[in-house]
């Protein structure tokens, strides 16, 4: 996890040295941060469990900007290696900023397009998994779009509940999922094409738990033995790499 280049290996190393407890967002021109994971259901189960980490914008973002603060968040999927089956599921983050009106077509990013990175992430240079387009060869994005159900995330988050809200939109792209008109399935799609081992957790909770108790059965938790506690701990942060730029 880090402000740079996502490193994407066959075999991740283990994570080297301690999640911090808060990871602060800065405003305007720099690269979205980003956590890496071997696949959709590993990140979640992480930051599930993350309950003392929280996300909140830098000191000087506050000082800039006085109203509430909002995240904006990509997801990309990225293969491993083009003769590989694997890919590795990235989690972008950068807070939203207004389109100016004299943004060229400003329209573009103002439609709710799953295709269109948001406008925050035109301030800075783009990561090259990002920049080659959202149906690439090699690498796919998802711009998780607002609607009624979902609003943006609000600043500061924890990482619980940021895995609630991802959940939150999984399910409303799995609703979408015979409706060809939009590119809001694009997201279930590209889970269950590359996951597919991974269709258990949200679909086999009954359809009337929560969404928390959802995540919950996600997880695993309250439904296992207890398991060893370095085993846990093993599984839960050796996927993620840390760039030059970690934490």
């Amino acid at each position: 996890m880090g402000f740079g280049v996502p490193t994407i290996t066959p075999n991740p190393k283990p994570f080297a040295g301690v999640i911090p407890n808060v990871i602060a967002l800065p405003y305007g021109k720099c690269p979205p941060f980003h956590i890496m994971a071997p696949s959709w259901r590993t990140l979640l189960k992480l930051m599930a469990r993350l309950s003392g980490t929280r996300l909140e914008p830098t000191v000087e973002a506050m000082a800039v900007v006085k109203t509430e603060m909002r995240l904006r968040i990509v997801v990309s999927f990225v293969k491993v290696h083009h003769a590989s089956s694997e890919w590795h599921t990235v989690l972008y983050m950068t807070i939203d900023h207004p389109i100016p009106p004299s943004a060229p077509a400003g329209w573009r990013y103002r439609n709710g397009d799953t295709s269109t990175l948001p406008w925050s992430y035109t301030l800075a240079q783009q990561p090259p998994f990002l920049r080659d387009g959202p149906d690439a060869p090699l690498s796919k994005f998802y711009t998780i779009p607002v609607n009624q159900d979902t609003p943006f995330p609000t600043l500061p988050i924890s990482f619980p509940n940021l895995a609630t809200y991802l959940a939150s939109a999984l399910e409303n792209s799995r609703d979408a999922m015979h409706d060809s008109s939009s590119g809001l399935r694009r997201l279930a799609k590209y889970i269950d094409q590359f996951y597919p081992s991974d269709r258990v957790g949200l679909d086999d909770a009954p359809e009337r738990s929560g969404m928390r108790q959802r995540l919950k059965n996600l997880v695993g938790i309250g439904h296992k033995p207890q398991r060893d506690r370095n085993a846990e701990m093993y599984e839960l942060v050796t996927p993620f790499v840390p760039d030059d730029f970690g934490r």
